[in-house]
């Protein structure tokens, strides 16, 4: 049983880990093509979480042939570079966002980018739901801590589709950068929070 569950959870987390680099692709060309910033913040935080899902992958691929002791370490590693990275790439979204409201610079309604918000809203809760559920009867905190941060991601796909949905039907092209700031604090907080942890 607990073999079968490790395995499914190794499954989700394959499946995790190429979706969102599908998404990161899509959403940064989307984001390219329209001069959306809050897009291609969406983009890079896809690969930031692709890392979250990899040590997910070794963690469950490996087990076994590893003591307890030196996936702890490599995790902490981890969540370290990931917190450094989530502080960078916020800084970043929220530099260009900034930039973008003083200037001016106007973002084009994205058809494609309105696509990409939506199959993430479909799959996210999905995904949350499956990955919590065999967190929990692993008793995996990390997979537990993997599949929040899946449902953080559905929240931000829903403020960058609001932005979307904004500046695609009302013209209004600030709801694009603001959007991104929202995109920005919530790095922040995950950075914080990685850390803490």
């Amino acid at each position: 049983m607990a073999e079968n569950l490790r395995k499914k959870a190794f499954i989700l987390s394959v499946f995790t880990v190429s979706y969102n680099i599908i998404e990161g692709i899509l959403s940064i060309i989307a984001g390219a093509m329209s001069n959306s910033i809050a897009l291609t913040g969406f983009g890079i935080d896809s690969f930031v979480e692709s890392i979250s899902g990899a040590v997910m992958i070794w963690r469950f691929k490996k087990r076994g042939v590893t003591t307890e002791e030196e996936e702890e370490k490599v995790e902490k590693v981890a969540q370290k570079l990931v917190a450094i990275s989530f502080f960078i790439l916020s800084a970043y979204i929220l530099y260009e966002s900034i930039a973008k409201l003083y200037f001016k610079d106007i973002t084009e309604p994205s058809l494609f980018g309105l696509i990409i918000m939506i199959m993430s809203i479909i799959v996210m809760p999905v995904l949350f739901y499956l990955k919590h559920k065999t967190g929990k009867s692993l008793g995996s905190k990390s997979l537990i801590a993997d599949a929040k941060e899946t449902l953080a991601c559905l929240f931000l796909s829903a403020a960058v589709l609001l932005g979307i949905l904004m500046n695609f039907f009302y013209g209004f092209w600030q709801a694009d950068p603001i959007a991104a700031i929202v995109i920005a604090a919530y790095l922040v907080f995950e950075g914080i929070r990685t850390l803490r942890e």
